[in-house]
């Protein structure tokens, strides 16, 4: 059962720092739980009004539209959306970020939170049964394709 355990983790840590290395982040914009919430529909619409966001949103916990145009325009400050265009008295928007880099920000701050350690986020992640076997086989899975296209890629002249 340790032996399991440590698996876990080190798979884990080890598609941590694929992700990491691999990934071409776009931004380094910080997102507060509302924002993440207007992009959600943003980046499946990849373009939208702000009435269009609004109705969006789950109905249960959706925002008032002065709520949504707030968030949205603060996005826009922040350089995480952009106006794309005017459709009669509505502005469209569309997102300037993509849904991977925020991610990948997210996680990155969040380590940086732990002092760069993943261990302590991976132990949790496999204690809580948020992650299990399936889902480490799929991770070692896509790190040995990466590995062995990015050795593809440093063998062509």
């Amino acid at each position: 059962m340790r032996r399991k355990k440590f698996l876990v983790i080190y798979y884990v840590c080890m598609f941590y720092n694929y992700i990491v290395s691999f990934s071409m982040k776009t931004s380094k914009i910080s997102l507060s739980r509302l924002e993440l919430e207007i992009m959600r529909p943003l980046w499946k619409l990849r373009q939208a009004t702000i009435r269009e966001l609004q109705e969006a949103l789950p109905e249960a916990e959706r925002p008032e539209y002065t709520t949504v145009q707030t968030i949205i325009y603060r996005l826009e400050a922040k350089g995480a959306v952009e106006r794309l265009r005017k459709s009669g008295n509505a502005h469209v928007f569309g997102p300037t970020i993509s849904r991977k880099s925020s991610v990948g920000d997210l996680v990155d701050e969040l380590l940086q939170r732990l002092g760069g350690n993943a261990e302590p986020v991976m132990a949790h992640l496999v204690e809580s049964g948020k992650i299990g076997l399936k889902e480490l086989r799929a991770m070692e899975a896509l790190m040995r394709d990466t590995k062995g296209s990015s050795k593809k890629q440093d063998k062509s002249p």
